[in-house]
């Protein structure tokens, strides 16, 4: 096991969790963040694995879900970021979602509460330096431009980008439930997990329009050639690939349908198109505007969502926006447990490597943690972990490597003959048995 300090550059969730990890083996960890000294484009506060985005954290089946998966072999190898996000679950249906707030608030106590654990407030302006021989950088994908440049360098490979979007937030007493009403899609988790609000086909069209025709930011000339993950596709950018694209993405209305006493039940059956809010924190007073990431500017959306029956007189919490993130050529530039081929004694973690999604990122920052901390056995592809890790540090093509969330396609393939849901569950069974197996093998060698 490493005796040496570990230095972590970033307090976001992979940096977090990796700290966490690593302290857990015996390492003794310095934390190393930015902010609030220097501040990014999207964070708004100090404080550790702060949720930028989504408060989501996607779906919590284990047995038929890959990131479910994820999220029970993080549950099982002690993980941080899953404890505080169990401790501050809000109503999601199936899916595990939190209040961002007390998640971060968690997280930040239980590192400075650590007695393995300092945290340092300040920039690393470029690399680290020499005499740290024990690294991990996961400053994800706000990485400061100093740090961001020198690595450029040091690899030897321009950095890769992608804009990331956010959405917006509604304080929930600001929403007419005349018009909105409580369910989850087909009855999901408690069954009224969410907020919807109808359009029918008019309504529908003519939000589709103000959304083409609404004022959006204008990119500076650096970011006009940088694309967008698929997975985060604002949502005047999907109306770009055609009227019907929302209707059957995001404000689908399959598994909805209008309450008993709703006005619009005695004309229509369902709803031509819904707009979905998840609650954003335990107190229930916000929700977030499911899928409405977007580049539109502030008063743009203001008049825009307005449109929404049901957000008539909303009032928001926070205004979506948009941002440029970075990420490495990870399958070309790092070894099978993160470390930069080039420089060794330097790892990285989270968005930063091209894993998408903060449960991924997340996932890679206990991996890394455990690592530097001497624990050098990779899982095995056939875990969700491993399959992730296999992915950024060489599964992909380097030729062509984008961000990438979790899924089955990942993973090795498993009989043929198995179809539908009895393959994911065959996936799942396989992994959990598989991870339990890595779990005794890392004790067996400590």
């Amino acid at each position: 096991m490493a005796s040496r300090i570990i230095h972590i550059i970033g307090a976001g969730l992979a940096g977090s969790e990796a700290a966490w990890q690593a302290a857990g083996a015996g390492a003794e960890v310095v934390l190393h963040e930015m902010r609030p000294v220097r501040k990014t484009e999207a964070h708004q506060t100090d404080k550790c694995a702060e949720l930028v985005c989504s408060n989501s954290f996607r779906s919590d089946d284990a047995e038929y879900n890959a990131v479910g998966l994820l999220h029970e072999e993080m549950r099982r190898a002690g993980s941080l970021i899953m404890r505080c996000g169990d401790a501050a679950k809000v109503p999601a249906g199936a899916a595990l979602a939190v209040d961002r707030e007390a998640f971060s608030d968690a997280v930040t106590k239980a590192l400075n509460e650590h007695p393995n654990i300092t945290i340092e407030r300040g920039e690393i302006a470029g690399l680290p330096p020499e005499e740290w021989e024990n690294v991990i950088i996961a400053t994800g994908p706000l990485t400061s431009p100093a740090l961001a440049e020198a690595v450029r360098k040091l690899s030897n490979e321009d950095s890769l980008a992608f804009f990331d979007a956010i959405a917006p937030i509604v304080h929930t007493d600001s929403i007419d439930m005349s018009k909105a009403w409580f369910q989850s899609r087909y009855d999901k988790g408690e069954g009224k997990d969410y907020i919807n609000c109808p359009m029918e086909k008019d309504e529908y069209y003519a939000f589709i329009d103000a959304l083409m025709q609404g004022e959006k930011t204008e990119f500076k000339e650096w970011e006009k050639d940088t694309p967008y993950f698929e997975g985060c596709l604002p949502i005047e950018v999907m109306a770009e690939r055609g009227a019907e694209t929302l209707r059957w993405g995001p404000m689908k209305a399959i598994g909805l349908d209008y309450p008993e006493g709703h006005p619009n039940r005695a004309q229509f059956p369902r709803p031509w198109a819904v707009v979905q809010l998840r609650q954003d924190n335990v107190l229930g007073t916000l929700y977030n505007i499911v899928g409405f990431q977007t580049k539109l500017k502030y008063g743009e959306q203001t008049r825009i969502f307005r449109m929404i029956p049901g957000l008539e007189n909303a009032e928001f919490a926070r205004l979506g926006g948009i941002h440029r993130n970075t990420f490495i050529n990870s399958p070309k530039l790092l070894d099978e447990t993160l470390r930069l081929k080039a420089q060794p004694r330097l790892r990285f973690a989270g968005q930063v490597t091209g894993c998408e999604g903060y449960v991924e990122s997340a996932a890679v920052g206990l991996m890394v943690g455990r690592f530097a901390a001497g624990e050098t056995i990779v899982p095995p592809v056939t875990t969700a972990m491993g399959a992730l890790l296999n992915h950024i540090t060489g599964g992909a093509n380097a030729e062509t490597f984008q961000p990438m969330n979790v899924n089955f396609g990942l993973f090795p393939p498993i009989d043929a003959k198995i179809k539908g849901r009895d393959r994911k569950k065959a996936y799942t069974a396989r992994a959990l048995e598989d991870f339990d197996g890595w779990l005794k093998s890392l004790k067996q060698a400590a």
